[in-house]
């Protein structure tokens, strides 16, 4: 009886990333991705819309009567930046809304995660009570508030100075630092903190060396997002400043809006991208720390 071998050759069993590379690859999730990709590109035209409309109509001399904000000007007036720029007395504009800016950033940080470790390691009554009545002030509306800070200001003879600005700023965004800070840090192990002790680090050092180094993620997230909210802030500025040499960002474009609402385009516009470029250039240096510190900082409560 003779024995028959098989001499045809044999397939090598597929392996798990010859697999996802075969369903990757397949002509469902080809189209899949080719849809997903034209959806993306035409939600970022959509976002990028009103910054081309911005430029497009800063760019238009005075005397352009095209109707369309999206019309082509006649010629390109880069002449409409520098008068503004002029106009605007720019560079004092953005010292002071800069030092704002910084200064509010600085004790938001401070403030706020100093408050955020003390309630994420104490569970105890009275820190479950503190944070929610932090986090209560995210539910209060600005314009309830702008009458008490006003009187609050007038009384501490506050009134057309940056301080006030600042104390304003720092009360409408500490609610949010405490919050972010405070479910930022329960992802944090205790080991470091534990092992400072040990070493005999006071409270104020174990803050210091240990505990802010760890969040910078949620740090930079959180400069970002209060810096966005103070740049952009016009009722503060307008409540408390008066003074044309305390003038900021905000208050320099609104001034080119007049007492009906009426605007000349070649001002406006030329004054709304001057005022936007910084922040525009910080938002793309930090976007990827902002990314970062909103995926590490999702913790639960």
């Amino acid at each position: 009886m003779t024995a028959t071998v098989d001499t045809r050759p044999r397939q090598a069993p597929a392996t798990p990333k010859s697999r996802r590379s075969a369903r990757s690859s397949s002509p469902s999730r080809v189209l899949r991705r080719r849809i997903s990709a034209g959806l993306l590109l035409v939600f970022s035209l959509i976002m990028l819309l009103p910054i081309l409309m911005v430029l497009n109509v800063s760019l238009r001399p005075a005397g352009d009567t095209s109707t369309g904000a999206l019309s082509l000007p006649s010629h390109l007036a880069w002449g409409n930046y520098a008068d503004m720029f002029r106009r605007m007395n720019f560079l004092q504009s953005l010292s002071n809304t800069l030092t704002i800016t910084l200064v509010s950033i600085v004790v938001v940080v401070l403030a706020g995660s100093a408050a955020a470790w003390a309630i994420a390691r104490h569970g105890r009554t009275w820190t479950t009570f503190t944070y929610h009545v932090f986090v209560s002030g995210l539910t209060i509306p600005v314009f309830v508030l702008l009458t008490p800070l006003y009187l609050l200001m007038r009384q501490l003879t506050l009134l057309d100075t940056f301080p006030a600005v600042i104390i304003g700023n720092v009360a409408l965004n500490l609610p949010f630092a405490v919050f972010f800070y405070s479910s930022f840090l329960r992802t944090v192990p205790t080991e470091l903190e534990e092992a400072a002790a040990i070493d005999g680090c006071g409270v104020f050092r174990t803050y210091w060396s240990i505990v802010l180094p760890l969040l910078k993620p949620a740090t930079a997230t959180i400069a970002i997002f209060v810096s966005i909210g103070i740049w952009n802030d016009l009722v503060l500025p307008l409540l408390f400043l008066s003074s044309p040499s305390k003038t900021t960002i905000t208050l320099s474009v609104y001034s080119f809006i007049g007492s009906q609402g009426r605007f000349k385009p070649a001002e406006l516009f030329p004054a709304v991208a001057l005022a936007t470029i910084p922040l525009f250039l910080l938002f793309a240096v930090m976007q990827r720390r902002i990314v970062a510190g909103m995926t590490a900082g999702m913790g639960k409560r």
